[in-house]
């Protein structure tokens, strides 16, 4: 049987999203196959409009969009893609000038050229979803193109982060005459310049992509075309690897279906499952529109009552582990101040409390999760959750899932008292812990603006362009998060690519954003 154990290699210190050092089954070794490689995952895209998705839909962008910048395999620092060169111009990080590539063009031929770039990027702040990344460029005042293969972004305020910023789908570069300047782009289709083209597309089904032939930039395509399956339900996505219907499987997976994946007897049915440190984190947001959540003992009496490990241990069963802070393991400047204040759950403190509060009776509540974004597990997670809590004798929980669409609606209207969320890293750096959940608008739609943090703490790293000189700030953000309980850390996850056993190069197909490079997959056809 594959020892999982003794193959995995991890690298680098962001290696949340570094992957394996190569075991004989993952070889480079052995021609390719032209023969289409087909994935199966359950987070399908919301929308293929970049503007207006900040979630993972970035999967499907990373693959038939380009970017200015990238993070290529093992990188941690963005490094050029459609761009030559990009560099601040600066010494406080506030002009930002990049450098395109000569002869770029999207897939149906037009230019893409410097008034591309800014088009994209200006359509972005201009349509404002809601559920956007728009708030990812916060720092961006205004966009100049001086010539053809020049831009010049200059920011309102000195933000180091803001190349990691253009490094991410959120920067997906579109043909100004297939996207509208002010609204969202809704016939199915997409026009890019990435590794590949949408060929067709089924929305909740599949998506199928071929090569672009016109692509210029830093990936190494090593296959011909890749269809994606989407799966309401991982059960089905299992069990059509197993039947060889698709070839690999990526996001969604149980516990106790990575556990069977692993066993001898998938072994034998020529399965294989590569396992990586995550930065995938999941939290509770806590929304003070409602009246019982606005009580920041009610909210100090949930942390102190949840067992992550039980929760972890139940529900996970070794495929994640107890989170006590936003910024997971392996991120600089990661610290635990949620154990550090409230410890192990404790029933007896969190009664006295509520009870310091006047609060004397179990306080109800409802809590939200999407029933079709992060996996079947996650209604056992939220009725493990519940129980813990009932069973308080402190708290009255009732539940409600939704899917995705209708989800990321209700919790961006504020609709929702306390909801799960998942976070996938838009890149690697603390700030990406932190930043997106505080503001007036946030990445969880409930405004939050501690002011330490606002207007000090972050300024201060974003001036920074030595990323782990701000490793101080990060910390004291960390303890204001605990302090606050805005936000409830519960879990960081390890990511598992199953897969069939002639398919190599999946301990390379994760980027730091936890998007697969769907290029660095491809079939062997000799051992």
């Amino acid at each position: 049987m594959f020892n999982r154990t003794r193959c995995l290699q991890i690298t680098a210190a962001l290696a949340s999203i570094s992957m394996l050092a190569g075991c004989g089954m993952l070889s480079d070794s052995g021609a390719e196959d032209a023969k289409r490689i087909v994935v199966g995952t359950t987070s399908a895209p919301s929308t293929l409009d970049p503007a207006a998705a900040w979630d993972g839909s970035w999967e499907l962008y990373r693959n038939v969009y380009q970017t200015l910048l990238a993070f290529p395999t093992g990188s941690t620092k963005p490094q050029p893609d459609a761009a030559q060169s990009c560099d601040f111009t600066d010494a406080a990080n506030e002009s930002y000038r990049c450098t395109l590539r000569k002869g770029l063009k999207f897939s149906d031929g037009e230019p893409l050229d410097a008034k591309a770039v800014k088009y994209s990027l200006d359509r972005i702040r201009t349509i404002g979803s809601k559920v956007g990344p728009k708030d990812l460029f916060g720092a961006l005042d205004k966009i100049e193109t001086p010539d053809a293969l020049t831009v010049v972004f200059h920011l309102n305020t000195p933000d180091a982060t803001f190349p990691y910023v253009l490094g991410s789908p959120a920067a997906s570069l579109v043909a100004p005459k297939d996207y509208p300047a002010d609204k969202v782009r809704e016939d199915g289709k997409v026009t890019g310049s990435g590794p590949f083209v949408l060929d067709s597309y089924k929305e909740g089904a599949e998506a199928v992509l071929g090569r672009n032939a016109s692509y210029t930039g830093f990936a190494n395509r090593r296959n011909d075309g890749v269809t994606i399956r989407y799966f309401a339900d991982s059960t089905k996505m299992v069990a059509a690897l197993k039947a060889k219907e698709i070839d690999a499987t990526y996001r969604g997976l149980s516990a106790a279906e990575v556990r069977d994946l692993q066993t001898p007897e998938s072994h034998a049915l020529g399965l294989q499952v590569v396992e990586n440190v995550g930065a995938e984190i999941r939290y509770l947001v806590f929304n003070p529109k409602d009246p019982a959540i606005a009580k920041l003992p009610v909210r100090q009496a949930i942390a102190q009552t949840v067992d992550r490990g039980a929760l972890v241990s139940k529900v996970y069963q070794g495929t994640a582990e107890p989170l006590y802070s936003m910024v997971p393991k392996g991120v600089v400047g990661h610290k635990t101040p949620f154990y550090d204040k409230y410890g192990h759950a404790d029933v007896a403190k969190a009664k006295k409390i509520l009870k310091d509060a006047g609060i004397n009776q179990p306080v109800e509540l409802t809590f939200w999760y999407t029933t079709d974004r992060y996996g079947s597990s996650t209604a056992d997670e939220f009725t493990e959750l519940k129980r813990q809590l009932d069973e308080s004798g402190l708290f009255k929980i009732t539940l409600r899932g939704q899917p995705w669409k209708d989800f990321q609606v209700g919790y961006k209207g504020g609709e929702y008292p306390v909801f799960g969320r998942g976070w996938f890293p838009d890149f690697p750096d603390p700030d990406n812990f932190i930043a997106p959940f505080v503001g007036k608008e946030n990445a969880v739609g409930t405004p939050y603006e501690p002011t330490e943090i606002i207007n000090d703490l972050l300024p201060k790293t974003r001036r920074e362009g030595d990323r782990a000189a701000g490793v101080h700030e990060f910390e004291q953000a960390q303890q204001i998060f605990a302090e606050d309980v805005r936000l409830l850390p519960l879990w960081q996850g390890k990511l598992y690519v199953a897969a069939r056993d002639d398919i190599a190069g999946a301990e390379r197909a994760l980027d730091p954003q936890t998007a697969m490079q769907m290029w660095e997959l491809y079939r062997k056809t000799s051992w």
